[in-house]
């Protein structure tokens, strides 16, 4: 942390604080609102698999666990 925003361990406990208060929250709720209205919002997102990491033990998960039906193996010709 650049020495000109202070001792990092104020700034850890500040972001953190404003974290569990929703200060966070409400200045991107704020952002959005305002670029929205200004026709600047777009909501095209894209996620490369590239950089999206596994827990070391996520490739070796089995796959009966439960979750959404998209994620659960197909058994017997029924999902």
């Amino acid at each position: 942390m650049p020495e000109r925003f202070g001792n990092w361990n104020t700034i850890y406990k500040n972001f953190n604080r404003w974290s569990e208060q929703g200060v966070w929250a409400r200045v991107l709720e704020k952002v959005q609102s305002l670029t929205h209205q200004r026709g600047e919002l777009d909501w095209v997102a894209s996620i490369d698999s590239t950089i999206v990491r596994v827990h070391q033990h996520g490739a070796t998960l089995r796959r009966d666990t439960g979750g959404s039906i998209e994620l659960q193996e197909v058994r017997g010709g029924a999902a």
